[in-house]
């Protein structure tokens, strides 16, 4: 699979050509087509992009937000991927988005995939923008490396949904798109950021195994060639 690297040479820089990049992308689609769905990731490195897209002179009105993937904690949590969107994307022009979480507040994080699977059917089928992050394991969404239900998640072919994954370097159980949600995104974006997510990148572009480094998935076999963004 094809893919393409963004070089920056700071942080800033990067999250400002990635705020470019995607608004520029959300108002072909809704000029083309009436709306426009998003897809973000959580952690800290969005956060700078997050802050600079918010300010895009966008018809925000029009477009869907929604989450790659959640922790089962309410949207209060200090740890709630919502709250991290909530507090530095949806603000300024992007207030006006609507806004679709993978939480739900039920008995368990099964029921809540449910609803939101539900949910999610409605738009994104595709997305037109989905932002991925990575982790130090090689996880990209919550497909992590001895995840319960890694294979299952991993299946290009299984039907659009939200699932509940459960592993080892997850901490609280996660509600994830599966990749057949993601996969074929109108713009799929890897953002990764610093000299040692450089390094898990490298090691995963070198290998097959997505067992071990579930996001040679997204490298390899997305529909869409991934775009990856990278600053220092």
């Amino acid at each position: 699979m094809a893919h393409k690297m963004h070089a920056f040479e700071d942080r800033a820089a990067l999250a400002a050509a990635l705020a470019d990049r995607v608004s520029a992308e959300l108002h072909a689609a809704i000029s083309s087509r009436g709306s426009a769905s998003l897809a973000v990731s959580g952690g800290s490195t969005p956060k700078q992009f997050f802050e600079a897209l918010s300010t895009r002179p966008i018809a925000w009105d029009r477009v869907v937000v929604t989450l790659v993937d959640e922790r089962f904690v309410g949207p209060d949590n200090a740890r709630s991927n919502h709250l991290l969107v909530k507090t530095h994307l949806l603000q300024n022009a992007a207030a006006k988005a609507a806004f679709v979480p993978l939480y739900h507040p039920v008995a368990s994080a099964e029921e809540a995939a449910a609803l939101a699977t539900a949910e999610i059917a409605t738009f994104g089928k595709p997305f037109d923008v989905t932002i991925l992050g990575m982790g130090n394991d090689g996880h990209t969404a919550s497909f992590f490396p001895g995840g319960n239900h890694l294979a299952e998640a991993l299946d290009r072919s299984a039907p659009r949904r939200v699932m509940t994954m459960e592993a080892e370097g997850a901490g609280e159980t996660r509600l994830t798109l599966s990749f057949s949600a993601l996969c074929d995104s109108r713009l799929l974006v890897l953002h990764i950021e610093g000299a040692e997510k450089k390094a898990v990148l490298d090691k995963a572009l070198s290998g097959t195994d997505e067992a071990e480094m579930p996001v040679r998935a997204v490298l390899e076999r997305s529909k869409t060639a991934p775009d990856i963004y990278w600053a220092p």
